[in-house]
């Protein structure tokens, strides 16, 4: 038998008399427990062209609507390549486009942001799991 502090932030600090290897086994399959219940965020991306048509535009929306009924995070991004990075105005007007088709099935996280060559937007499902 050991002599084992439970709560050593309490005022007085909690010992317990208890076999030492036992309490770390317990603390172990608590840790595992409450791992076992945390959900994970998944996030899928989408990648446009500046110079996205409209059935390309139209494939992916339905992808992202089908993702965000799961219930998954949507990255949309649109890559410039070379000299196309001077239209970015295309680029934001084509993410603004996206979140608005979106709007039933998910919310805007963040506005379009320019990093890079990668202007991105980021959508979260309205519907909980």
């Amino acid at each position: 038998m050991d002599l084992v502090e439970i709560s050593p932030n309490a005022d007085p600090p909690v010992c317990k008399v208890t076999d030492y290897s036992k309490f770390l086994y317990q603390q172990r399959k608590k840790q595992k427990e409450l791992k076992a219940k945390q959900t994970k965020i998944i996030v899928k991306e989408i990648r446009f062209g500046p110079q996205t048509d409209d059935h390309d535009f139209n494939f992916k929306l339905n992808h992202a609507k089908k993702f965000l009924e799961e219930g998954a995070k949507v990255k949309a991004y649109v890559f410039f390549k070379g000299r196309s990075i001077l239209f970015k105005e295309y680029g934001e007007e084509l993410l603004q486009r996206f979140a608005l088709e979106l709007e039933e099935y998910g919310k805007m996280d963040q506005n379009p942001t320019l990093e890079g060559k990668r202007m991105t937007i980021i959508l979260s499902s309205k519907k909980k799991k």
